[in-house]
């Protein structure tokens, strides 16, 4: 695997970041504060959005694959960030808006998940595209217990994910679900073994990339309306990107491949 060249600043502290898979062509951030069991502080974030700007400018990178330790992906935001700090200064410097920069890339985005995904950490997961667990994963949103509630989509993506009364439960009791209950509840797609599920989110990455860049994230934007519109605004808006793919080299060459019997080279245009 490449190891990707480093940022302006020097090296990130808080996180590995290189490029996978056969063709270099999945993106790759391993959250790194093994200390801390990777909680998410300001800084870890901040490094996560440079990577991601990053790999969403890289034209060989199609995917990118988002993951922790075995121990845990992690286990919630920086709670000695936050202990001290006033309404004032939360409300003041919309305090974790720029955690939404996972969710607002355009090139699909995996989670990978081994462990504790909780608070924060289970809210990075759900802002990625795919979650795909290990055996021993466990999610959950334990805010309530902190005597504070989820600031960072725990409450919209989770509810959206698996429905009422789950996330009531989640959100009101901090009580864990386990990675064959978040399968059974939609919240991840599928479920490895511990030592096999990096590898395996790098090739469903692979699997991505192979495709034209460019139509993926048409494809992406389509589904991720599903969230935003009614379903006659939401097949409206697909319609429109079903008929802008017409107007792409990559469309083009994708039929004509399928009907000369052949494999499509796509070029993202």
């Amino acid at each position: 695997s490449a190891v990707f060249p480093l940022h302006a600043g020097g090296q990130y502290e808080y996180i590995l970041v290189e490029k996978r898979g056969e063709k270099n062509n999945v993106g790759f951030i391993q959250l790194n504060r093994p200390k801390a069991l990777n909680a998410l502080c300001d800084g870890l974030m901040k490094e996560v959005g440079q990577a991601l700007d990053a790999f969403e400018v890289d034209g060989d990178v199609g995917a990118i694959v988002i993951t922790g330790s075995d121990r845990a992906f992690a286990a919630g935001a920086d709670i000695k960030e936050m202990q001290n700090r006033t309404f004032q200064e939360c409300y003041g410097g919309n305090f974790l808006a720029h955690w939404n920069r996972v969710s607002t890339v355009k090139k699909p985005v995996i989670a990978a998940v081994n462990g504790f995904a909780l608070g924060g950490g289970c809210e990075l997961a759900m802002m990625c595209d795919i979650i795909y667990a290990g055996e021993k994963a466990q999610f959950g949103q334990p805010e309530i217990l902190l005597g504070t509630i989820p600031g960072a989509g725990g409450t919209q993506r989770l509810t959206r994910a698996v429905g009422k009364s789950l996330a009531m439960e989640m959100v009101l009791t901090g009580d864990k679900i386990n990675a064959q209950e978040a399968k059974q509840s939609g919240l991840v797609s599928k479920i490895y073994p511990v030592d096999q599920l990096v590898p395996e989110a790098v090739k469903c990455g692979e699997k991505i990339a192979a495709n034209s860049k460019l139509v993926s994230a048409m494809a992406k934007e389509a589904v991720n309306a599903a969230f935003e519109l009614t379903l006659a605004e939401g097949n409206r808006l697909e319609k429109r990107l079903f008929h802008a793919t017409f107007a792409t080299d990559d469309r083009k060459e994708g039929m004509t491949a399928f009907v000369e019997k052949r494999k499509a080279s796509f070029q993202d245009k």
